[in-house]
Parts: structure tokens; sequence; C-alpha cells
């Protein structure tokens, strides 16, 4: 035991096992504290930055998270409700050694769960004998075509400024929520920021599955602390990927492709031609049947109307037109997108939200003037990056083109609900208005793919 008193009107002494010191000495041994701390390396065994994802594979949950130290990997779960831990699966860890000047060592744990009953809500924690995490719970994604999905979805959430983040921590936690697409832009311009950031989201992705896409602020050492921290579908480390869930055929991409060529060229030309392949598949009849909505999220939206000089604020956008500088030249997506009979496509990197009419080749395709999107005949866009972030809100351009429907500065996020093979229903949360629901739209399509457009 060791304790200090320390009394006006009397000698103050140390407690020290069986001996009694003197103040002085005390002090002296206090003094002597940071010392002896410093010369003894910290043991990093506890697991924190806990998040979830979906492998694609019916009935699993990937779970990810990061020490210090090397441990084992492990996750004891069991049916909630039911005996703690009863059942435990193993994973293993990966070495991540970022880039900056200091070299930081981290390691980063990956589990995958298999066998879990659609809709069975579960506990968990991770982690090992070394060190273990809190309790935390998931439901299992359902796996059926006829499942209603509920999405929240956004970019450009920071460490500083994250205006949305408690609203979205508490609604998660309280079940209203399926799903987080996250739609790029973290704060990862270096490890330690990219550590507090996912201790940050820890509250919201440790309870549902947390699927993302990179954006512009990843970039740093190549995307490195992205490429190493995420654990999407697929094997291009989380760059691209699709899965399936309800109704929906759900894309994620990246645009930073089309920017970043010192990084490698080929990854524009390599991350095409996946997604035509993917989208050749999706759009065979036995799959359009049964999973119609083809969703698409990505960074750097198409089209914006906003006034900073983006990409997307140019009629000769690099993500929708492609590239004439590169050789070959590299071709956009707009048309691809187009071809295939994408649905619905989300979009971030704007600290705004903005919703368009229908919209293809710069002009308005809407269903009818009364109902524009029912049966619309082109894809309809949503750009969601104002869930708050050091770099406040965006200005708007004060004459925003015809295809402009609804756009709002106020912080925010937007909800998804996948509610069956004709409808998407979306809204739009204001932050800034305590929660209030400022935009909604529901789309009804009674046909899918390209001749949805004839």
């Amino acid at each position: 035991m060791f304790c200090v008193h320390s009394f006006p009107s009397r000698t103050v002494l140390l407690h020290l096992g069986a001996k009694m010191l003197p103040a002085y000495a005390a002090y002296a041994m206090l003094s002597l504290a940071p010392i002896l701390v410093l010369g003894v390396p910290p043991i990093w065994t506890q697991p924190e930055q806990v998040h979830l994802s979906y492998p694609g594979v019916p009935g699993s949950m990937l779970v990810t998270w990061t020490t210090f130290n090397k441990t084992e990997s492990k996750v004891e779960y069991g049916v909630l409700g039911g005996r703690l831990f009863d059942m435990a699966a193993t994973g293993s860890a990966s070495l991540f050694v970022d880039s900056g000047e200091e070299k930081r060592k981290m390691y980063i744990h990956r589990v995958t769960l298999t066998g879990l009953k659609p809709a069975s809500a579960y506990a968990y924690h991770c982690g090992s004998d070394a060190g273990w995490s809190d309790v935390f719970y998931f439901t299992a994604l359902n796996d059926s075509t006829s499942f209603s999905p509920r999405f929240a979805l956004y970019g450009d959430l920071g460490n500083e400024n994250p205006q949305s983040l408690a609203r979205l921590q508490k609604e998660t936690q309280l079940g209203m929520y399926d799903v987080i697409l996250h739609i790029g832009k973290w704060p990862h311009d270096n490890a330690r920021i990219g550590d507090e950031f996912m201790r940050q989201i820890q509250s919201i992705a440790a309870y549902v599955p947390y699927m993302t896409c990179p954006g512009n602020h990843e970039a740093t050492y190549n995307f490195s602390n992205y490429r190493n921290r995420f654990s999407m579908p697929g094997q291009t480390e989380s760059l691209w990927y699709s899965w399936d869930l309800g109704s929906a055929h759900i894309i994620s991409l990246s645009t930073e492709v089309y920017f970043y060529l010192m990084f490698g060229q080929e990854l524009l030309f390599k991350q095409y031609e996946w997604l035509k392949k993917d989208l050749e598949e999706a759009n065979k009849p036995e799959n359009r049947a049964v999973r119609p909505w083809i969703i698409t999220m990505g960074h750097r939206p198409m089209y914006c109307s906003d006034d900073d000089q983006d990409d997307c604020t140019k009629f000769d956008s690099y993500v929708r037109l492609g590239r004439n500088d590169t050789k070959p030249p590299a071709p956009g997506l707009e048309d691809l997108f187009y071809r295939y009979g994408v649905d619905l496509e989300l979009w971030a990197h704007e600290h705004t939200y903005e919703r368009l009419w229908p919209v293809y080749g710069d002009k308005v395709y809407n269903g009818s003037t009364e109902q524009p999107y029912m049966n619309p005949k082109a894809p309809v866009h949503i750009i969601t990056g104002s869930a708050g972030c050091r770099e406040k809100i965006d200005p708007f351009n004060p004459n925003p083109k015809e295809w402009s429907a609804f756009r709002s500065r106020d912080y925010g996020y937007t909800r998804m609900q996948v509610v069956n093979s004709t409808h998407v229903y979306l809204e739009q949360v204001s932050d800034d208005q305590y929660g209030k629901v400022i935009d909604s739209i529901w789309v009804v399509k009674e046909k899918h793919g390209f001749s949805a457009w004839l």
C-alpha cells in the first residue's frame, strides 16, 4: 500500500509496506516516477477500434480490431439472452507499420464468425487472455431477398466537428439501422488521427456492419491506413467490392483512381474492368430477378451544384466522362452505369446534401412531371457529405442547373430503406434542426435494367 497524508500541523509520512518514510523521502521517490515509468515499455494488448463488416456470405460477420502489441485474435460470442460466450472463433493479426515519421506499429486483428442465424442477435467481445474488449452486440443480417434493410449513409465525418456523430450513435444503439454506409473521407492523414477516429466510431461500428469506400483524405501513403484498417468483401484491399442485401446489389467503388495516378494508373483500368464484369453478372436475368436494385456508392460525385471548383462542378468531370490525358484514355462511369441500369448512385465529398432529378448526360429524365421518381428514365443521384468535419460546410452555386432538385447546407445524414423490389425510400435528417427530416422521396420502379430507360 502506498499513500501520502498531508496535514498542516503534522509530519507528513509515507507508508510503503511496513516502513514509514518522512515526507522529503516520499517526494523524492515520487519525482523519480516518470523515469521509472519511461524505463518500462508499455504493454498494449488491450483491444480497441472494434468494428464490424459484412463479408458478403450469408450467416457471417467479420470483426476487426487493433492492438499495439501482438496478441492472439479471438472472438467469444453467444445468442443475446442466452449463455454469454458459449461460442468462439479465432482469426489472425497482420502487422501494419504507418509510413509517417514515427513508423508506428499496430496489429490489425480479423475474425470471421460463420453459421450465424439470420436476424438473430448476438453478444460478443474480442481480444485474448491478454485483454478483452467491452461486450457489444449485433444482429446477423437477414439473407432473404424479401428483407427490407435500413441504412444510414453519409460521408465526410471527421474527428473534428463530427456534428452528426452523437445522433448516429444513439440511433444505431436503438436498433434503427441494419447497416452503415460511410461514403468516403476519413481523417487518416496520419495514424494517430486514424486511431482517434476509429475509437470515435466504435460506438457505431461495433454494433452494425460498417461498410466503406475510400475518399480523398485517405490518399496519404497510398491509402495505406484505409487499406489496412478496413475489411470489406473481396480481395481488393477494400478499394472496390460488391455485396447483396435484400433485393439490392450494392457496389462500392473508388473514385480516387481518377485523381491519384501516381499510385498506379493501372488501378483505374482494373477497377473499370471489374465494374463491367460485376454489372454484367448482376444483370443476368436470374440475378436481376432476385436483386433488381443496383445501388452504387463512391466518394466524389458526377454532378453537384457546389461553388468550390471540385470535379463535379465541371461538365467534363473525370468521374463522369473519364480522362483523355492518359494512355489509353480512361473511360468515365456515367455511360457504364447507364448501360447496365444502375438505379441509385450515392455520393459524398461535397459538404452539403443534394438530391438530383433523374439525370443522364447532363439532362433531366423524370418519370413524369407529377411523379419524377416513379419509373424514372435515368439514375437517381444523392450527395450526402454533410455529417460534419473540420472543413465545415461548402457553399452552393446560386444558379444550379436544372437537374438539382433539393439542396441543404444543414449538417446531417441520410436514411435509406430498400423496402422491396419496386420501392426504395430515402430521407435527409438535419442535425442542425435536432433530427428533423428535411427531405424525403420514394423511388418507385416497376422495371429495372437498361430497358427501364426506354
